[in-house]
């Protein structure tokens, strides 16, 4: 096993600069890195460092602080040492080319101390890819979803359910292999019953509106509406600078144009789009290439957690704004400071040009984006691979209910058992066969 090394904060210029090793020759590393071969400091415990460059005359890299950590308790599991340099690039890179010379070592592939730590059994693969997603976390609600989630709240839900599901085959195998052991009669339909709760488990875990995966990947919100109603002038405000060109010429904006926001502590993503008027377009270059932005928004709006449909508060609704109407819609009157308030309540009333109704809107929008997103006191499911995992599980139970053998139906349940494991990353046989051979009396 070689020992690896990486720049662990940001590159560039600052304050203090990490630089992490880890493996068996990391200490090593360090002591080449010291003068007179002095003894290294105790584990966990920072010291002030000299560090040198033995290629070129002992020349003094830094004055730096390190801290060793022993294996196995480290974030890797093996030896690490960190050095806490002088953030200059000139400090980073001379300690990291004398690492370099060093034997057994090398730069550290993306995410390879992470992957250590799973290799290592310090993570299951949920809390390593929380380990990034904590890392991207750009709001307050991302932050707490992936500290849950490198906490093991979603491990300790997929193992409890392979678990449960584990000791149930651990019955079903002992029954087909040892059937001369005193074991219930009729086991399958014995099982059957813990089996459908597990099912019914599941599948409310599946039927979350997908909060988890929006609450990490941003909550799609797109502004639609004619042209000219203040989309783009909308954006540019929500955004507090100039995204969009704003025109009084009809036709401006052609494509969708997407900006990141932090809306309460929750991602969003909000998308400006074409104004709606397919009726008044020809068959022009330009009114082909409007066209083309048209379907774009109207894909785009299909695609959308939350819709913005803006209307020209100086005239009557749009009929095509009016056909996106549905429960995911939030139906907005711009351009108030020419036409004053109005008492319907299905519209927010809003200037973009002054600001007035800004504050207003800003909330309900909040409050739609935390009813799209639900609490987080329980975990949900943040990936694809999750689902899909889960979505297999599934059908393997489904499948081992209805199965017309027992030999059958042991083999969905292994299945099963295999995908839940698949999303943590532990699958072992030797757990079922521990709990075989610790449950019943067979090979006396």
């Amino acid at each position: 096993m070689t020992t690896i090394y990486a720049l662990s904060t940001p590159p560039g210029r600052g304050g203090i600069a990490v630089v992490r090793a880890s493996g068996p020759e990391a200490w090593d590393g360090l002591k080449a890195l010291s003068k007179d071969n002095k003894d290294l400091p105790s584990p966990r415990h920072a010291a002030y460092w000299t560090l040198i460059d033995r290629e070129h005359n002992d020349l003094p890299l830094d004055h730096a602080m390190v801290i060793l950590f022993e294996a196995p308790n480290s974030f890797t599991g093996e030896r690490i040492v960190e050095y806490h340099l002088h953030g200059g690039p000139s400090v980073v890179e001379g300690v990291m080319s004398s690492l370099s010379r060093q034997p057994e070592h090398r730069l550290a592939e993306p995410g390879e101390f992470t992957r250590r730590a799973f290799e290592n059994g310090k993570l299951d693969l949920t809390s390593a890819e929380a380990v990034a997603d904590l890392i991207h976390a750009e709001t307050e609600q991302q932050r707490r979803q992936a500290i849950l989630q490198m906490d093991g709240s979603l491990a300790k839900i997929y193992d409890g359910w392979k678990d449960r599901l584990a000791q149930l085959l651990a019955l079903m195998e002992a029954d087909l292999d040892f059937s001369d052991q005193d074991l219930p009669d009729d086991l399958l339909l014995k099982v059957k019953p813990d089996i459908s709760d597990v099912i019914t488990e599941i599948a409310s875990h599946l039927n979350d509106n997908r909060r988890g995966e929006m609450l990490r990947n941003g909550v799609k919100l797109v502004i639609l509406g004619a042209p000219n109603a203040g989309k783009s002038s909308l954006i540019n405000a929500l955004a507090q600078r100039d995204v969009a060109i704003v025109s009084h010429i009809e036709g401006t904006t052609r494509d969708v144009i997407d900006i990141h926001l932090n809306l309460g502590g929750y991602p969003v993503i909000i998308s400006d789009t074409a104004g709606l008027r397919p009726d008044q377009l020809g068959e022009s270059d330009h009114d082909t290439i409007e066209s083309e932005g048209i379907r774009r928004a109207i894909k785009r709006a299909e695609e959308a957690d939350i819709k913005i449909l803006m209307f020209d508060g100086t005239k009557a609704p749009d009929p095509h704004t009016l056909n996106l109407v549905d429960d995911s819609a939030l139906l907005v009157r711009n351009k108030s400071d020419l036409t004053g308030q109005h008492s319907d309540q299905a519209m927010i009333d809003v200037s973009v040009k002054t600001g007035e109704g800004l504050d207003q809107l800003i909330r309900r929008l909040t409050d739609l984006v935390k009813a799209k997103i639900g609490t987080q006191e329980t975990p949900s499911l943040t990936r694809m691979r999750h689902r899909t995992s889960l979505e297999k599980t599934l059908t393997a139970l489904e499948r081992m209910m209805a199965a017309p053998l027992p030999e059958l139906a042991a083999e969905d349940l292994r299945l099963a058992i295999r995908y839940l494991g698949s999303i943590t990353g532990h699958v072992d046989v030797e757990d079922l066969l521990d709990m075989i051979f610790r449950d019943f009396c067979i090979g006396k």
